[in-house]
């Protein structure tokens, strides 16, 4: 027992001082650090400023800066074109919107096409007419003559030789004009209404007190709405009813 204790004391110092000395050598290997020649890394060493930004947000607010359009910041045509498209959309029951933005783009070029032509129209129609009246001259409510030397020499023009003059050309719209004119001076000479150039039909309707003049007055300013105005072309019968009723309500104011 104690022979086998002793044994086992041997190996152990054995193997004790067999470590120590593994240690011991491995301790004496001199440790070289690598040392990198270059350094890669470059350091800034000038100086910062630093720098503030006054009222930034107010500064870049122009259209030239906004990047991501909406309906909402956009402008009123561009808002227009997308109420039509929407309309557009879902009027015609389409896939996409981009089928309804081109029709809408087709549209608004047509109706660009029928408005210029209208224009052109209604200019053309104001150079070629030779009192220069509108579509709106038809109104019977409109200023009565167009100021001219006529109309404004009333008193002292001839219209028994402007009449005659114009039936020899079987002008009879013309002719009505005149008789027209002829009854305005005839109701302002005997004091039933005060002539103006700016009065209306109706002006002169409610200054005429007698009611069967007024009667006459309003139904040959009938006539002359409808033939002058109106740009009606009438035949000798029509034409005869016509001036019968301007020369019985002339007559009339001579009594």
């Amino acid at each position: 027992m104690n022979k086998n204790y002793g044994l086992h004391i041997i190996v152990f110092l054995m193997g004790f001082l067999w470590m120590s000395h593994v240690s011991e050598k491995s301790a004496i290997i001199p440790f070289e650090p690598q040392q990198n020649t270059r350094d890669s890394l470059q350091i800034d060493t000038g100086k910062v400023s630093p720098r503030k930004f006054e009222d930034f947000n107010d500064r870049y607010t122009d259209d030239d800066f906004i990047y991501e359009r909406t309906v909402e910041n956009s402008g009123w045509w561009m808002r227009f074109k997308q109420w039509l498209t929407d309309i557009f959309w879902d009027l015609f029951n389409l896939k996409n919107k981009e089928q309804a933005a081109e029709i809408t783009n087709v549209a608004i070029k047509i109706a660009g096409i029928i408005i210029f032509l209208l224009v052109v129209y209604f200019i053309v129609k104001a150079i070629l007419n030779e009192e220069g009246t509108w579509v709106f001259g038809k109104l019977s409510d409109k200023s009565i003559i167009p100021a001219s030397t006529i109309e404004t020499h009333i008193h002292t023009t001839d219209f028994k030789a402007l009449i005659q003059d114009a039936e020899n050309q079987n002008n009879y719209r013309l002719v009505i004009r005149y008789y027209y004119l002829w009854l305005l001076k005839s109701l302002s000479e005997t004091g039933a209404i005060a002539y103006d150039l700016e009065k209306t039909n109706s002006d002169y309707f409610n200054e005429i007190a007698s009611t069967e003049i007024k009667e006459g007055f309003a139904y040959t300013s009938y006539l002359y709405n409808y033939i002058w105005y109106g740009e009606f072309n009438i035949d000798d019968s029509q034409f005869g009813k016509a001036k019968q009723a301007f020369v019985k309500l002339l007559s009339l104011l001579k009594e």
